[in-house]
């Protein structure tokens, strides 16, 4: 295709008035390869990276081919996670904000079901799910998808990482033959090629790797002598570069939480973040480590699938991943936005091999740095310079964002720039406030009113 701009494509002119109005006019190399396939009609698989734009490549696909006035499910987008699922959503709905009357529902595990089966009541154009609560509906007869025309897989190498294999078969075998299929993955290991070849027609393939300048992720590996200095090196490197925003991948659930709890009693900000977790956890940890109250998040590869974090400072591979591709799909978690970023990769002696192989794979040779001086480990762990306060009411007690900034700055002591990011729940919303200012903050939205109302509310503990 000889142009990257939206509006050499044949595209719903209030798709692209709103593309427009949201400052988009060039594609990405994702959204340039596949768009065309995809309002073509093809079956598509794209292997793309987190922060490639594919999320918009296949919502513009599908909002495309939408026919608003023939009110069911037309789309439907498989996601491995509830987060990704939330964030797929919101992405649709932005891009599909002038064309009236759209519908797109989000069925996801961790929610009631019973608000979900009276949402499909009232109807749908375009639903966002897990692959189990999806099964779950169509089992149970209230999700009906005998009128589908497009199927996106998103995440499709997470989906069979988390052993939803089972679920997406049984949820193919109740769409109609005739359906468009989409697969994106940041991987393609075997198992996707066999999806592939069982549910999608003479796909077409695309690859947008390079999601941002090589130059921008500056990577330092490190080998230590046993595995009992695995974690000291990871407090050390923390120690030297304190970033405010630090992903340290971990290879089991068992050892994300390990660390996490051992970051933690050395006095940092950390949380994990892993497949155990209950829903609730969950969001609470994702809260308090996009306000920056948690500065490191310590997850597994699948757990941190669907994460919306611009702004991470650094990235810290405790092991080196088990395949290659993973490697560099961790280290693009930062350095992204026009930033710079940074990635440490620690490794024994035994793994050797898989450097050696990072260095095929890279097309560069890897040095190994010293660690930092053991004697950073006798200073005070740095700490975040914000926490979280949870409120007791959300978004079914009609509370807004402003509600909850507008109460906290009301009178005097506290002004807007001491107030962090607010996120909103159903049945509850969190804020990040400085510090030092916390104890005041909890003071004026327990005393005080939100929508002339009392609401309970506490600071959340950090990790």
């Amino acid at each position: 295709m000889s142009s990257a701009n939206f509006s050499s494509l044949s595209l719903n002119p209030a798709l692209l008035e709103n593309l427009k109005s949201l400052d988009y006019h060039q594609m990405t190399p994702i959204q340039q390869q596949s768009l065309p396939l995809i309002f073509d009609g093809k079956d598509v698989i794209a292997q793309a990276r987190t922060g490639s734009g594919k999320t918009a490549a296949f919502a513009l696909g599908l909002l495309n081919r939408l026919d608003v006035k023939r009110f069911r499910v037309q789309s439907l987008v498989l996601c491995p996670t509830r987060e990704l699922a939330d964030q797929v959503a919101k992405e649709i709905r932005k891009l599909a904000r002038l064309i009236h009357n759209i519908k797109v529902l989000t069925l996801c595990g961790g929610a009631p079901f019973g608000p979900q089966i009276g949402s499909l009541e009232h109807g749908a154009h375009i639903v966002v799910g897990t692959p189990g609560r999806i099964e779950e509906h169509l089992r149970k007869g209230t999700l009906v998808l005998d009128k589908l025309e497009m199927l996106v897989l998103d995440e499709a190498d997470r989906m069979l990482d988390m052993g939803f294999q089972a679920s997406l078969d049984t949820i193919i075998d109740q769409l109609p033959r005739s359906r468009q299929t989409l697969l994106f993955s940041a991987t393609y290991p075997d198992q996707i090629e066999a999806v592939a070849r069982r549910v999608m027609r003479q796909p077409q393939r695309v690859e947008a790797l390079s999601t941002h300048d090589d130059t921008s992720i500056e990577q330092q590996f490190y080998c230590i002598d046993s595995q009992r200095n695995r974690l000291t090196a990871l407090k050390l490197l923390l120690m030297a570069y304190q970033p405010q925003s630090c992903l340290v991948f971990c290879n089991t659930k068992r050892e994300t939480q390990e660390v996490a709890d051992a970051l933690g009693d050395f006095g940092f900000d950390a949380a994990a973040l892993h497949g155990d977790l209950e829903q609730r956890e969950r969001d609470q940890t994702l809260v308090q480590f996009g306000n920056k109250s948690v500065t490191v998040l310590v997850a597994t590869d699948v757990a941190a699938r669907g994460l919306d974090i611009d702004a991470m400072d650094a990235v810290i591979n405790y092991q080196i991943a088990r395949e290659t591709e993973v490697h560099i799909h961790r280290i693009g978690r930062t350095g992204r936005a026009g930033s710079k970023g940074i990635a440490f990769t620690l490794f024994d002696v035994k793994e050797n091999y898989k450097v050696e192989r990072l260095e095929d794979y890279l097309k560069c040779s890897i040095d190994v740095l010293p660690l930092p001086e053991v004697r950073l480990l006798n200073e005070p762990a740095y700490r975040s310079q914000m926490v979280t306060l949870q409120i007791d009411g959300g978004k079914r007690q009609k509370l807004r964002p402003g509600d909850i900034l507008g109460a906290l700055t009301a009178g005097n002591g506290i002004t807007g720039a001491q107030v962090g990011k607010i996120h909103l729940f159903d049945n509850c919303a969190y804020v990040a406030v400085y510090s030092d200012i916390a104890k005041s903050a909890l003071a004026k939205i327990s005393k005080g009113k939100l929508k002339g109302r009392s609401f309970r509310a506490r600071k959340v503990s950090r990790g």
